[in-house]
């Protein structure tokens, strides 16, 4: 009974701690009386940060500031220095990033010292809980060289190089075995290594060991305390203290590890010492690579994650598993191998529903509200996947966000009042939230298969589909399993995301959410529910819902077929989508000149509040 009453107290120490973060959106809130004296300490720290990376305050740069600050979020904060050359922008960032990583890691201590003073747990867990934390402080000064060597460094160095054809320059990594191998020497998804360019103009590629040889020798050495002194202590909660250990030893092998060719193997075995972890409190370590759009070098995640003990269970997984199996009946094509190893995984996840606790390295640029791993096949068919959901987080912070300007223009006042009171019909909203966010990440485990990715990311764009075909998924699982009358509030949802996506075109670290969005745009008008001439109008009923979901259930099985056969992502993309410099744009003239037209609205009026 201790364990889960400490639980629910640390719980709900993190709601607080929300919460008392949230009041710097009152700073642009329109206010009749004086401010509250209570957050001239708020604004003091806005100060500090705006002066820190060289900004001016006023309406915008105060706003961007906050959303940097309280959500991580980074899109507003680009928009307002965008004006400034590339240079400069690449140090605004950093600054930015630097003062958003002192002040959490002030913040985390802070919240260690009470865990300490309340002894909520047992020394075990305060102890785990105290190295997680000194090893994601050296996550989080490691971030910065990370950074500059592979996303402002080599991959610039690429696009230069190749005039910004991503096709080429995947066709050149591959050509030339420049990417990390799997467990079969075959061509793995993602990297543990940093590609540089040597004196004669040719590539190698180095070990995270030797290109950021100081960073990694001092994580091990982190690393070494943790599994010293933990070694010592008993797990009198949960009886783990043996996996614990297997999984910072393992974390340990991967990081000393200097072959390349021998990277995926150590970290395959991180991923699967970490899945024999099954407390509510969970840590996470690289598994995400979003940044790096060529070669897919894993990102310096390291945070603790905590599972509300309070959540349902529900009944998420059965509909997942009803709608796969209906789907694949349907198409007729045979693949049997496929099909059970999708069905296991579907039933053997692991579903943490909580907040995050501590948060480091490359997540100061950002927490996602939902996640689903390891990303490693050959692990997932032998131990399934780890479903991390943030419901309590995300719903607190869309409710603190003062409403936007750019919502009233573009849907009109009574349908973004409608999107908006969504917030406040907190029961719909989970339902909601447990479609389309938990639903997106089980709908990324079907119709995979050991090679998928590698396979179908011949033209470097598996990542363009895959996030569709999540979202697709939970919305097929709802489709097949529809019970409640909840149509109204999920296309008033979708419609909101959807049109909120197309503000991420220029930001490449989100571009497949980008452009999941334009995939979404495009049942939305070929369903008749948008049309475009100089501003969007928007018809919602039960007709054009019918309609919507008839375009998921066709276009979802055709995306079914494309897996199943593992045809290269380009191909099922190209009715859709056209190259725009780095990013790309509708074919679709209509939705083309929505998506452009809105864009430029954003980037007018974007950090505008609804006063």
């Amino acid at each position: 009974m201790k364990t889960k009453s400490d639980l629910k107290r640390l719980y709900n120490k993190l709601a607080l701690q929300q919460q008392e973060l949230q009041k710097f959106f009152e700073l642009v809130q329109p206010y009749q009386a004086p401010m509250d004296r209570s957050l001239e300490y708020y604004e003091e720290l806005i100060d500090d940060f705006l002066s820190f990376v060289g900004l001016s305050k006023n309406d915008e740069t105060l706003l961007a500031a906050i959303n940097r600050i309280v959500n991580l979020r980074e899109d507003a904060f680009l928009q307002v220095i965008a004006s400034y050359d590339k240079e400069q922008q690449i140090q605004m960032k950093e600054k930015a990033f630097l003062w958003v990583s002192r002040f959490y890691i002030k913040r985390f201590e802070e919240l260690l010292e009470w865990i300490e003073q309340e002894q909520l747990f047992d020394l075990f867990y305060r102890r785990l809980l105290r190295h997680a934390h000194a090893i994601g402080k050296v996550m989080s000064s490691w971030q910065s060289s990370w950074m500059a060597q592979i996303i402002y460094g080599i991959n610039e160095e690429l696009y230069r190089l190749f005039e910004g054809d991503e096709g080429k320059i995947f066709e050149m990594l591959l050509q030339k075995g420049l990417l990390d191998k799997g467990h079969n020497g075959e061509t793995a998804d993602r990297c543990y290594s940093v590609l540089r360019m040597k004196e004669d103009g040719s590539f190698e590629r180095l070990a995270y060991k030797e290109a950021f040889h100081e960073e990694v020798a001092e994580v091990l050495a982190k690393l070494a305390e943790a599994i010293d002194e933990l070694d010592k202590i008993e797990d009198t909660l949960f009886d783990q203290k043996a996996a614990w250990l297997q999984y910072f030893q393992a974390l340990y092998n991967a990081l000393q590890q200097s072959d390349p060719d021998k990277l995926v193997p150590a970290w395959a075995d991180v991923d699967r010492a970490w899945m024999k972890i099954t407390t509510p409190l969970q840590i996470g370590h690289p598994l995400e690579y979003y940044e790096d759009i060529y070669r897919k070098a894993v990102a310096l995640e390291w945070d603790v994650r905590i599972a509300n003990p309070d959540y349902p269970s529900g009944e998420r997984a059965k509909k997942i598993e009803r709608m796969f199996t209906k789907v694949y009946q349907d198409i007729g094509i045979e693949a049997p191998s496929l099909f059970q190893r999708c069905i296991q995984n579907i039933q053997r996840v692991q579903l943490y529903v909580g907040r995050p606790m501590l948060f480091y390295g490359s997540e100061f640029n950002g927490l996602f509200s939902a996640q689903v791993v390891p990303n490693d096949e050959v692990v997932s068919k032998e131990f399934g996947k780890k479903i991390f959901a943030y419901p309590d987080m995300i719903l607190s912070s869309q409710k603190a966000k003062p409403k936007m300007r750019l919502s009233k223009v573009v849907f009109g006042e009574e349908l973004a009042e409608a999107i908006r009171g969504l917030l406040y019909q907190e029961e719909q909203w989970h339902k909601i939230y447990d479609i389309t966010t938990i639903g997106h990440e089980y709908g990324h485990i079907l119709w995979m298969d050991e090679d998928t990715e590698v396979v179908m990311n011949k033209s470097g764009m598996f990542k363009l589909t895959e996030e569709f075909k999540a979202t697709s998924g939970g919305l097929m699982a709802f489709f097949c399993c529809e019970r409640e009358d909840l149509w109204y509030e999920l296309l008033l949802d979708h419609i909101n995301r959807s049109v909120s996506l197309i503000g991420w075109m220029e930001v490449l670290e989100v571009l497949p959410y980008y452009v999941e969005g334009l995939l979404h745009l495009q049942a939305l008008f070929e369903t008749g529910i948008f049309r475009f001439c100089g501003r969007l109008h928007i018809q919602i009923n039960k007709e054009k819902y019918e309609a919507w979901k008839s375009w998921y259930e066709q276009t979802y099985k055709e995306l079914a077929k494309h897996y199943i056969k593992k045809l290269d992502s380009a191909l099922f993309l190209e009715p859709f989508i056209m190259k725009n410099g780095q990013s790309y744009l509708p074919k679709d003239e209509e939705i083309k000149d929505f998506v452009e037209y809105y864009y430029d609205l954003y980037k007018k009026i974007g950090r505008e509040i609804d006063r």
